[in-house]
């Protein structure tokens, strides 16, 4: 093979594999935001935390005291099922909002 050749060939790898890396970095990103729930930001003035009986619980920010009692329970009940416990017996033991 000639050194010429060779050149040609590496003129167009490198921007071919940019190209591929920031496609898949963009679709990687894009999914992120389909999340269930948003990230908990700025604005999410409540919080819940619940507790089951054995196990980790949960707690969760949200905009509403609904959202975080639900967040809360949701995350209990992941929680305490990866730790070993109780997750049928979560229970929403603090709900408040901030002022």
């Amino acid at each position: 093979m000639s050194t010429k050749r060779l050149c040609q060939c590496s003129s167009w790898i490198l921007p071919s594999l940019i190209a591929v890396s920031l496609v898949l970095t963009a679709g990687c990103s894009s999914r992120a935001a389909k999340n269930r729930y948003p990230a908990s930001g700025v604005g999410d003035s409540c919080y819940a935390k619940a507790l089951p009986t054995v196990g980790e619980g949960g707690l969760a920010w949200g905009s509403s005291l609904n959202i975080a009692r639900q967040k809360s329970l949701n995350n209990c009940i992941r929680y305490a099922g990866r730790s070993g416990g109780t997750p049928d017996t979560c229970q929403v033991v603090l709900a408040k909002c901030k002022n």
